[in-house]
């Protein structure tokens, strides 16, 4: 074979039986070893210098790895985030990095508004109720009368704010970037200060990359200055919430609850407050799930490995 590559990445480990032949008619021999959400810099270590190419998710490439992958020519990331991978110092040692921009824009910002309606609605309280043996009528809201934060209003920021605004909703967003004014005018988009954000929004969602501005963007001071009432969404990454932070805003009733799909720890650990908060709504990660969106980035990941090996 010509060219040897590690497939890390766990949705596609899922699938790698139907791309063995794509891989061999490509000349490509692969390793696809045992992972179960990421690989931290002490797995990659060990193994990285005998690869010329990478397909990964979230795995931690850090300096120490680009140093010690001797043959390495491309990293393909299975998505969009690339901040593990940390392209500025891959291109110091000759890596390139590829993602795919705009992989799950619909499946996620879906994933958002299914938040919202499950709080507006209360949806688990009451399914939890009847359930119990109770028959009482609990208060509701419709998304209409209320109104979106979002922090960050890059494809996937946009896609919710199209969503919500069919729905009605007042929207208002940060970002560090200004937003087109077509795109404002387009979805009834208020772009505001994160002050001006988080002291108005009902609902507050962040669709934003992880970089040195997010990072904690939402922390002791920021929960403060929310409404009792609100609601924070989180389908970005974990680092952009202080998650201790969170934690004691919910058990000091400074906001209303959380609906989290990224944590700061991955998998998040079982003895976490969060897993026993009725207010909370929590999965795995998983908000990007949609089997014609994979498929899509599957073959874009692919594509993206066979251009970084070959040139």
């Amino acid at each position: 074979m010509k060219w040897k590559v590690m497939v890390s990445a766990p949705y596609m480990k899922q699938e790698i039986e139907k791309f063995r032949s794509w891989f061999k008619e490509h000349d490509i021999e692969i390793d696809v070893p045992d992972v179960k959400e990421r690989m931290e810099e002490g797995d990659l270590l060990p193994v990285i210098s005998e690869y010329d190419g990478v397909v990964c998710g979230d795995d931690r490439f850090t300096e120490n790895v680009y140093k010690a992958a001797k043959k390495l020519k491309v990293v393909s990331k299975w998505g969009t985030g690339i901040d593990s991978i940390h392209k500025d110092i891959a291109e110091k040692y000759g890596v390139k990095v590829y993602n795919t921009p705009d992989a799950f824009s619909h499946p996620v910002s879906d994933t958002v508004i299914g938040y919202m309606l499950s709080f507006s609605r209360n949806i688990l309280p009451s399914d939890k109720m009847m359930k119990s043996g109770l028959w009482e009528k609990i208060k509701g809201k419709t998304l209409g009368e209320q109104t979106l934060g979002i922090i960050g209003c890059g494809n996937v920021g946009i896609r919710v704010a199209k969503k919500a605004n069919a729905f009605g909703m007042r929207i208002l967003t940060y970002d560090v970037k200004a937003i087109e004014p077509p795109v404002l005018e387009q979805y009834c988009i208020e772009q505001t200060s994160l002050d001006a954000l988080l002291e108005t929004a009902d609902f507050i969602s962040l669709n934003c990359d992880l970089n040195e501005s997010s990072y904690h963007i939402l922390s002791h001071e920021a929960f403060r200055k929310m409404k009792r009432t609100a609601i924070v969404i989180n389908t970005a990454r974990g680092p952009v919430i202080d998650e201790a932070a969170l934690v004691a805003a919910l058990k000091g009733k400074l906001i209303g609850g959380c609906a989290l799909d990224v944590f700061e720890q991955e998998p998040l650990p079982i003895d976490s407050p969060l897993r026993q908060m009725d207010n909370v709504i929590l999965s795995s990660h998983n908000s990007n799930s949609s089997p014609m969106y994979w498929e899509k980035v599957h073959i874009n990941t692919l594509n993206n490995l066979l251009r970084g090996l070959q040139n």
